[in-house]
């Protein structure tokens, strides 16, 4: 199940975005407007969610959530992005990987 955040994620929506992948959340982050799209099979289809909902594709980076350890991988096919200077699938700006971590451990950090 794919779900959008734009606030803290409680610890039942956290289980719901870890149905596809057991231990794994696939995430799409919006740099710009501090929310992000968890769940689902692939990062692209969380991305369609933040597209569908107003935000920006230059904006959206893609990332794996480890609830248990609270540890973020930033790594996606959605991050292969040439025109934007980062051509892998790891996000290589330091600066975009610092947002994209602080909205993840900001929406899905500590769950209540």
């Amino acid at each position: 199940m794919i779900l959008l955040l734009f606030e803290k994620a409680t610890q039942e929506q956290i289980q719901s975005m870890s149905e596809e992948y057991v231990g794994m959340v696939k995430l799409a982050i919006d740099i710009r407007r501090g929310i992000l799209a968890g769940g689902g099979e692939m990062h692209a289809d969380c991305e369609l969610v933040l597209l569908e909902n107003g935000s920006e594709q230059d904006d959206i980076w893609g990332a794996n959530w480890y609830p248990a350890d609270h540890r973020i991988e930033f790594e996606a096919l959605i991050n292969i992005r040439p025109g934007l200077g980062n051509r892998g699938m790891v996000i290589q700006s330091e600066a975009i990987r610092l947002k994209v971590e602080s909205i993840t451990r900001q929406l899905l950090g500590e769950a209540p």
